[in-house]
């Protein structure tokens, strides 16, 4: 299936990037910001909220960096403009980590405080593990001034419960999701429910400590778990949510929302649309076979 699906992958490739783009609108909000504006407003009408981000990473460029932050800076000053229920997510290398950590830094600080103006808040999303160590040093570091801003573990990999236990002392806001990167077996886990597992048990560990958690996953069996272990350890609804992407498990979100726990999507869009969609495509070639079904299907 792996081999089929990386077929696949490369078949979408070479199709036209119009039929790409027509059958990854549900995935993406659009190219601009007017068209993310459109989709926040709709999840908002449905007491759903959202994260909005700004396609673009491993940037290696500073103006091309500039550019990404004044994009975001838009996004906020958009936000309260419309009034939106929702906040921002960025990639560490789309504000320039690959060029220079302080740099990086110096660009996320100012979302970060500007953020911090307007009551809002940014979560700093987790890249492949060559960023890790990096991602987290840069976390650290704003979360000693300011305590509007997140960060995003994997459960995948064999050392997010350790980074639980110290980031616990930080008070940290986390988002914890399985991961999507291709990594090595030496240092994340292979199987289904070594990840499932991993997840669940750092999980446990960020909502004992009192610490805010978006529990980003589609699985159902992860989400009927983390139902359990907040029934069991009687967690605070203000102490959590759920996340999902946009356009994906549409049935588990309304059921979520249905039952009362708050929700948030992720709602990516802009120019670099297209890349990022190729890219997600190699990094997770299951994905290929549902889109490739997509296309095939007369479903409306």
């Amino acid at each position: 299936m792996s081999l089929i699906n990386k077929l696949i992958v490369a078949v979408v490739q070479l199709m036209p990037k119009s039929v790409v783009g027509f059958f990854s609108k549900k995935y993406i909000a659009g190219d601009t910001i007017e068209k993310a504006v459109k989709c926040v407003k709709d999840l908002n009408s449905r007491g759903i909220f959202a994260t909005m981000d700004v396609l673009g990473e491993s940037i290696t460029r500073k103006e091309e960096a500039i550019e990404a932050k004044n994009k975001c800076i838009e996004v906020l000053d958009t936000i309260v403009k419309f009034k939106l229920m929702a906040n921002l997510s960025l990639k560490p290398t789309q504000m320039g980590l690959s060029i220079d950590e302080d740099f990086a830094y110096k660009q996320i600080k100012e979302l970060v405080e500007k953020a911090r103006g307007i009551d809002n808040f940014v979560r700093i999303d987790m890249e492949d593990s060559p960023y890790t160590d990096k991602t987290i040093s840069l976390f650290k570091k704003l979360r000693s001034d300011f305590n509007n801003v997140g960060i995003v573990l994997q459960a995948y990999l064999k050392r997010t419960t350790s980074d639980v236990i110290t980031l616990n002392k930080m008070g940290t806001n986390y988002r914890l999701c399985k991961g999507i990167y291709i990594e090595p077996a030496t240092i994340a886990y292979k199987d289904r429910q070594e990840i499932r597992s991993n997840y669940l048990k750092s999980l446990e560990l960020m909502l004992k400590n009192g610490n805010y958690v978006g529990i980003a996953t589609h699985d159902e069996y992860l989400i009927k778990e983390a139902y359990r272990l907040i029934k069991e350890m009687n967690i605070p609804k203000d102490k959590f949510e759920f996340q999902m992407l946009l356009g994906v498990r549409e049935d588990l979100r309304e059921k979520i929302n249905k039952d009362g726990y708050k929700i948030r999507i992720y709602v990516p869009f802009g120019e670099d649309w297209y890349p990022y969609s190729i890219r997600r495509l190699k990094e997770n070639p299951q994905v290929a076979g549902q889109i490739f079904k997509n296309i095939f299907s007369f479903e409306k």
